[in-house]
C-alpha cells in the first residue's frame, strides 16, 4: 500500500471520529444523569424506546438483552412488544420486534402415577453450580494480567455450533448492534491503560476529565478504524494507526481481543469473561519484579512456570517428579 492511500485512509478515519464526537450534544451533570442507561449505569450509546410504555432511558443492546430473558419493561414492568432505535434527525427509527416470554398456564391434566422400580434406589441428582462471572474489579485486573503477560485468546472457528462469525468493515459499518457491542468492550478495555483511566493516581478533577475525554476520543477512533480498515488485513494498517496510542505490542493484542469479542455470540461482558480461553490459566494478578518481568511461581504441588523466550511456559514435571518418571521408565521391562 503506497503512502497516498495510507494517508487517505488515516484522513477518513480521523474525519469519521471527529464527526462522531462533534455531533454529540454538550453535556452537564444533569444531562449525563439523564443519558445514563438504567440497566448498565453507563452512558447511552444507542438509545432505545420501549413500546408501548415509551420509556427510553436504555441502551439498545442492554434493553434487547434484558427483553430476551423477560419481555417486560425494567422500569414499569409493562409487557414490551417492540423497540424503537437508531433514531435520525428527521425522527425516523428502526423497529425491533420483541418475542413474549410470558408462560401460559397449562391446562389441567390428570396426574399420572409414575411407575415404581422396586429394589432400585433413586440416584441423587448432583446440583448444578454455575461458574460465577468475575467481579468488575477482578475482571479488570484479569485483563491487565493478560496485557502484562501478552496472552492471546484462542481462536474459535466460525460455524453454527460455536455461533462465531466473521465481519468486514462494510458489515460493521451497517450493523448498529455490532457497533454498540464494540463500544461496550472498548470502553472497559481502555481502562486497562492507566493514562486513560479516570481512576489513575492523579486524583484531580481536571486530570480525570482530561483522561476521560482522551479515552472517549480513542474509543470513537477505534470504531472509525473498524468501519474503514480490516483489522486482520495483511498490511497491518489498523495496527499501525493504533500503535501510536497504545504501542505496537499492546495494539496488536488489543485488536486481536477486540476481533475475538466481535466474532463471538456473547452480548454481556460477564459471559465473555467466563468463556474466553487462553493457552495458560489467567488469574487476577501476577507476581512481578521491579523490572516488570514475571518469575517462576509454584502452584503448591512442586510444579511451576518458567520464563522461556520471553513467555511463560507451563512445566508439569520438575525436580523429584521428573526423576520419578525416569525411574519408572528404567524399571519397565516388557516381555
Amino acid at each position: 500500500m503506497d503512502n497516498t492511500t495510507e494517508l487517505d485512509t488515516r484522513s477518513r478515519v480521523l474525519q469519521t471520529t471527529l464527526a462522531e464526537i462533534t455531533t454529540r450534544p454538550s453535556s452537564n451533570s444533569k444531562d449525563e444523569a439523564e443519558d445514563c442507561c438504567v440497566i448498565c449505569l453507563d452512558r447511552i450509546t444507542e438509545k432505545a424506546q420501549a413500546i408501548p410504555c415509551n420509556h427510553s432511558t436504555f441502551d439498545f443492546l442492554c434493553l434487547a438483552s434484558w427483553l430476551q430473558e423477560r419481555s417486560s419493561c425494567p422500569l414499569c414492568n409493562a409487557e414490551v412488544t417492540s423497540l424503537h432505535y437508531d433514531f435520525t434527525a428527521s425522527n425516523q427509527y428502526r423497529i425491533y420486534t420483541v418475542a413474549s416470554t410470558k408462560v401460559t398456564p397449562p391446562t389441567s391434566v390428570p396426574l399420572r402415577t409414575p411407575p415404581s422400580y422396586r429394589g432400585r434406589p433413586a440416584r441423587p441428582r448432583r446440583p448444578y453450580i454455575p461458574r460465577p462471572a468475575p467481579e468488575p474489579d477482578e475482571a479488570l485486573s484479569r485483563r491487565k494480567t493478560i496485557y502484562r503477560r501478552n496472552l492471546y485468546s484462542l481462536h474459535v472457528g466460525s460455524n453454527r455450533v460455536s455461533r462465531f462469525r466473521d465481519f468486514t468493515p462494510q458489515t460493521f459499518a451497517s450493523d448498529a448492534e455490532l457497533q454498540s457491542r464494540a463500544r461496550k468492550w472498548i470502553r472497559r478495555e481502555l481502562r486497562v491503560f492507566e493514562f486513560l483511566s479516570p481512576d489513575s493516581s492523579d486524583g484531580t478533577v481536571a486530570g480525570a476529565t482530561r483522561r476521560a475525554n482522551n479515552a472517549e476520543f480513542l474509543l470513537e477512533y477505534i470504531v472509525a478504524i473498524l468501519k474503514t480498515v480490516d483489522v486482520q488485513g495483511p498490511t497491518g494498517q489498523a495496527e499501525e494507526m493504533l500503535q501510536e496510542f497504545l504501542g505496537r505490542e499492546h495494539a496488536r493484542l488489543f485488536l486481536h481481543e477486540l476481533r475475538a469479542w466481535l466474532r463471538s455470540p456473547y452480548v454481556n461482558l460477564e459471559d465473555w469473561d467466563r468463556n474466553v480461553q487462553y493457552s495458560e490459566p489467567v488469574k487476577g494478578s501476577d507476581e512481578e519484579s521491579a523490572d516488570g518481568t514475571n518469575h517462576r511461581r509454584d502452584d503448591g504441588r512442586g510444579r511451576g512456570r518458567s520464563r522461556v523466550r520471553g513467555h511463560d511456559r507451563y512445566a508439569p514435571y520438575r525436580g523429584s517428579e521428573r526423576r520419578g518418571v525416569e525411574e519408572a521408565r528404567r524399571r519397565y521391562n516388557p516381555d
